[in-house]
């Protein structure tokens, strides 16, 4: 009987130290890789599972969201140094595009991703789909909307394209981010040169808008100045001593002047200005 005990404990022990248990942590998934059969359909969840010692073995997948980015900045892209991608437009504009992709590996189906795919998904699927929708989105449109009011239509298209390509090899599509779109120097110089055309012909038309307010000016001056003689010369005309009037004010602005013509009896009297 203590022979026996002893068998079993040790047989126990040996049971422990084979660790036949796995135990799955949070947002994750586990797949079965059995010596006899290869990869099993049953997937493991969270929690601990028992499995054989020796016959098979657990290979772990992350299931929660996750982000594949690619950019010009070293340090922020899955591949060090400038892994930005070239895109052309549809009038064969160059564009350097940064773009990030979040998505997860489905849930139910990790065994047939492990299976078909494997581990290594973002460089085998993520980064090559990626790339190529998003050259066909910008291939639709040219580059003077492709910058602007078009990039939140060429983010659906490229995710409606990716979502797709993704979903066909057991991955889930979260969401497609255009971080950045550069044009090429030689397209650069071009628009600045244009916005310089334009801020210059801006500039002429309101230096033409203020000669024509000038002109108008002008003319008015010369109406009120010819309408102001044709008054003096109707008067002239009712009084012929306006003109004395005149002829004393210029002689003597300052002075009082007392003009009559000899014939009549009432003085004429030119007050002062």
């Amino acid at each position: 009987m203590k022979k026996s005990l002893i068998i079993l404990a040790a047989l126990f022990l040996v049971f422990l130290i084979l660790n036949p248990f796995v135990t799955v942590p949070a947002g994750h998934r586990a797949v079965l890789f059995s010596l006899s059969g290869g990869t099993q359909n049953r997937q493991l969840g969270e929690g601990v599972h028992f499995v054989f010692p020796f016959l098979q073995s657990a290979i772990f997948y992350d299931v929660r969201s996750q982000t594949y980015t690619m950019s010009a900045r070293s340090w922020e892209g899955e591949v060090k140094g400038d892994d930005s991608l070239t895109a052309l437009t549809s009038d064969g504009q160059a564009l350097q595009v940064e773009l990030s992709v979040r998505f997860h590996p489905d849930p139910n189906r990790v065994a047939r991703l492990h299976q078909r795919v494997g581990p290594d998904y973002a460089n085998k699927i993520i980064r090559p789909a990626a790339r190529s929708q998003t050259r066909v989105a910008f291939a639709e449109y040219p580059v003077s909307v492709a910058y602007s009011e078009k990039r939140e239509v060429i983010e659906k298209r490229i995710a409606d394209g990716l979502r797709q390509s993704l979903g066909q090899n057991d991955l889930i599509l979260d969401e497609v981010l255009l971080r950045d779109i550069t044009f090429s120097p030689a397209y650069a110089k071009a628009v600045e040169a244009k916005q310089i055309a334009q801020q210059n012909s801006q500039r002429m038309n309101y230096v033409l808008q203020r000669a024509q307010i000038q002109k108008q000016i002008t003319v008015l001056n010369a109406e009120g100045d010819a309408r102001s003689i044709q008054l003096r010369g109707q008067a002239i005309k009712q009084n012929t001593r306006v003109i004395e009037y005149e002829y004393a004010r210029k002689i003597a602005p300052n002075v009082s002047a007392i003009i009559t013509d000899g014939r009549s009896n009432l003085p004429f009297t030119a007050p002062k200005p």
